[in-house]
This record gives structure tokens, sequence and C-alpha cells, in this order.
């Protein structure tokens, strides 16, 4: 596996804004750790779900400002704005031998702006949910 080469990817995906990038890059047994959420969400369409509302609610500000690659994963520092609020933040992204995501951790400050991203991503959340039983 080329962490390089992974993360080029992932960065692809982000750059682009398009989420439908997102389940090439995910191994089906993949898990998503959110500050939004108490538990760890696993399989590959849960954590596309929640990487395709992350994109809509941090939006085209979201910008990397700073990494740090491993052999099999990356820290990603982040920064945006939601809710007329300053966001900072990090994306900790594993991969398996075949560069596929593994693991998404994310962490999120300072706390008001955590409370920001909580409420509009279960507001985006419930948003797809409602599209997808439609």
């Amino acid at each position: 596996m080329d962490p390089v080469a992974a993360l080029a990817r992932w960065h692809a995906v982000v750059e682009s804004r398009d989420a439908a990038g997102l389940p090439a890059l995910m191994a089906e047994d993949a898990v998503f750790r959110s500050p939004a959420v108490h538990t760890p969400q696993q399989g590959r369409d849960t954590v596309v779900g929640y990487l395709t509302a992350a994109f809509t609610v941090l939006g085209p500000q979201l910008a990397y400002d700073r990494e740090w690659l491993g052999e099999d994963s990356a820290v990603l520092e982040f920064r945006t704005e939601v809710g007329g609020l300053q966001v900072h933040g990090i994306d900790m992204i594993t991969w398996d031998a075949q560069g596929l995501i593994t693991d998404f951790t994310v962490m999120v400050r300072p706390a008001k702006a955590l409370q920001v991203v909580v409420e509009h991503m279960g507001a985006e959340l419930m948003r797809m949910l409602e599209a997808s039983a439609d």
C-alpha cells in the first residue's frame, strides 16, 4: 500500500466536492468515529453516508492546513466555517493493504464550534434519510 497514493485519492475526492467518489475509497468494513455520535459507525455505506453529510456541512470552505503521513495512516488538520463559527479539527485516516480506508476519526474544536457542527450534521443526516425514503 502506498500511503501517498491513498492520501492523494482522498484529496482528489475532497477537492472535487463530489461525494460520489467516496464509496471507491472505503473498505467494506470501514469504521467512522465522529465527535457527533457516541458509538463508532460501521460499514461502507454508513461511513459514506456520514462523510457525504460532512461534505455538505463543512462545505466549500473546508481546507487542510497540515498533514502527517505514516505507513498506513495520516492525520490531516483542517479549518472551515459552520454556522458563522470557525471550526478547527483533524481527520485521522487509516488504510488497509489495498489502500482502502478502514478507519476514519474526526476531532473538532472549540466546543462551541463542535456543538454547531453536531447540530448541522444531525439536520443533514435527517434530510438525507428523508430523501432516501421518498
